[in-house]
């Protein structure tokens, strides 16, 4: 049997449409409710001004908000009302309700209010409308059955015209489950959408749920949504599956001497968790990673929680980072705030906000620890989870910053994210000499060789700089203790060298003795033969004529 899908109408608010598969029912009635300041009405505006887009026309039928209130709220989130009622692509019905013409009897039904809805559909061919608040219309009414009659007549009456409605209503305030006032309308709407403004430890979320949605799957979590300039911005991250795709590409860290124990940098869309102790330099590595970024002509984002841009800006300009000419040319966006301003969901829904935003491709964030100001630590990792795969999915590299306490083990953070990132770099003071200094080393580095040597490393008024390794007896030597390790060494081999030249000439001055000596003695051996072959040339001669005398007188004899 073929599968049939059903027919949805787009609502225009960015993250729902995801999460319910496409969006709200079409031609058929949705129920958004919840307290007071939830943003049930700004749901409303933007579900009807996202359908003038779509070339659907729409009604708003209120009974608390007047038509001028609607379009002044509208204009706050960038929607102009005014114009749409002007162009005849929306209608504003204000229903008021604060007259004494209103008044419950046996035979009481919504035929007006039907009439009223029909006839400003037919005027302007309205594929959509807002029924704000729906309830305040029976708040003059007590009999329980007109109100169950009339609420069934009034949804199966929308459905029969298939209009795409969106009906507000408020939470029960002496329910301990969060239902709507009468408790009816989650039965007859085909999708229930639930807004909710927590207060936990004194900081105020806003999530959404999807209760309910006949004939469609759709997310099922809470899922954090901020107001703001634009209006409703829903985060479904809690949908993350891990099927994002990596980059070979090399970056580099902004440090050269880091990059090379890197061989050669870091992957595009990785994640590095940079953690040590206070003063260790944390914050001036995530400086070098997004100015190198924005050398490369590309954006970045960094989110402080304890720096306000302008402190930023003036301190790292003594480590020879000029990031205000990159805040000018938009390449780099600095946001400070407190962690305690929001909860965890709503930091991350901000964050995710201003990556929506920025566009960046690198981020950095210090430090990942004041989440832990009012939460707990599976709930800041799990976040902070999210988070990371989110930044995976859209290709951003990131720098995590994590402060480690005094005393505290180096290696390990204290929201245990060390097994989500892909590298690991951890920064340590080493006490040597009656001084401290700074060193680091890789823990680790997923997808590529790196160097398990431990750094030391300067903050200079050119940034950071490794220096070279040197060991002593006692391990390595940082600091004054490597400068006078350094001295040392260069005066021995200073003597060294001037042993060996010593060595050298005396080695020269005995070898041009001995080959005089050898020259003189092959003189004297050369004259001696010479005499001894001219003897020997004599006595040769004698022999000669003496045996010649003999032979002479022996012939005579004979």
């Amino acid at each position: 049997m073929e599968t049939v899908l059903l027919p949805k109408a787009s609502t225009g608010i960015t993250g729902l449409d995801e999460i319910t598969r496409g969006g709200v029912p079409a031609g058929r009635p949705t129920l958004v409710y919840g307290g007071p300041g939830t943003g049930k009405t700004l749901f409303g505006l933007q579900f009807i001004a996202h359908g003038v887009k779509q070339n659907e026309n729409g009604v708003i039928l209120t009974f608390e908000e007047t038509a001028e209130d609607l379009i002044t709220y509208a204009r706050s989130i960038g929607i102009d009302l005014a114009k749409m009622i002007k162009e005849k692509r929306v209608i504003i019905d204000y229903f008021d309700l604060s007259g004494n013409d209103v008044h419950e009897a046996g035979t009481y039904d919504l035929e007006g209010l039907f009439l009223r809805l029909q006839a400003a559909v037919e005027e302007i061919g309205a594929k959509r409308v807002h029924l704000d608040t729906l309830e305040a219309l029976f708040a003059f009414f007590e009999k329980e059955e007109i109100i169950r009659k009339e609420f069934s007549r009034l949804f199966h009456w929308l459905r029969r015209r298939k209009l795409t409605t969106i009906v507000t209503a408020e939470i029960s305030l002496t329910s301990e489950i969060p239902v709507t006032r009468y408790g009816l309308e989650e039965y007859v709407s085909d999708c229930v959408i639930f807004l909710d403004n927590r207060v936990e430890k004194q900081v105020a979320t806003r999530r959404l749920r999807i209760l309910k949605y006949r004939g469609s799957s759709h997310g099922t979590n809470e899922y954090p949504f901020l107001i703001d300039d634009d209006g409703i911005t829903v985060f479904p991250i809690t949908s993350v599956k891990l099927e994002y795709r990596v980059s070979s590409e090399r970056i580099s860290t902004g440090i050269p001497d880091l990059d090379q124990m890197l061989d050669g940098g870091i992957y595009r869309g990785s994640t590095v968790l940079i953690s040590g102790t206070a003063g260790t330099g944390k914050s001036t590595m995530g400086i070098s990673f997004a100015n190198a970024a924005c050398e490369r002509n590309e954006k970045a984002l960094y989110v402080s929680f304890e720096e306000s841009p302008a402190q930023i800006v003036r301190n790292m300009a003594s480590v020879g980072f000029d990031l205000q000419k990159h805040i000018d040319s938009g390449l780099l966006e600095i946001h400070s705030q407190r962690p305690t301003m929001y909860g965890l969901e709503m930091h991350l829904a901000k964050m995710i906000d201003l990556i929506n935003k920025v566009s960046p491709s690198v981020i950095v964030i210090d430090p990942i620890n004041s989440f832990l100001t009012d939460s707990e630590e599976r709930d800041v990792k799990l976040m902070l989870m999210r988070f990371t795969d989110l930044l995976k999915e859209k290709n951003i590299s990131a720098f995590m910053l994590s402060l480690t306490g005094g005393g505290e083990h180096t290696e390990r953070t204290n929201v245990a994210i060390s097994s989500i990132v892909d590298t690991w770099i951890i920064l340590r003071d080493v006490e040597q000499a009656g001084e401290r200094n700074r060193a680091l080393f890789i823990l680790k580095s997923r997808g590529h060789k790196h160097s398990n040597q431990v750094r030391e490393f300067l903050i200079t008024s050119q940034g950071i700089k490794l220096v070279e390794i040197y060991e002593g007896a006692e391990g390595l030597l940082t600091g004054s203790a490597r400068v006078a390790q350094k001295t040392r060494e260069e005066m021995e081999l200073e003597n060294l060298n001037q042993e060996l030249k010593r060595l050298e000439k005396l080695i020269s001055s005995r070898k041009k003795l001995f080959d005089n000596q050898i020259e003189l003695l092959k003189a004297n051996f050369e004259s001696e033969i010479e005499t001894l072959e001219l003897k020997h040339k004599q006595v040769l001669q004698q022999k000669t004529r003496l045996e010649a005398q003999r032979q002479m007188i022996q012939k005579l004899r004979s």
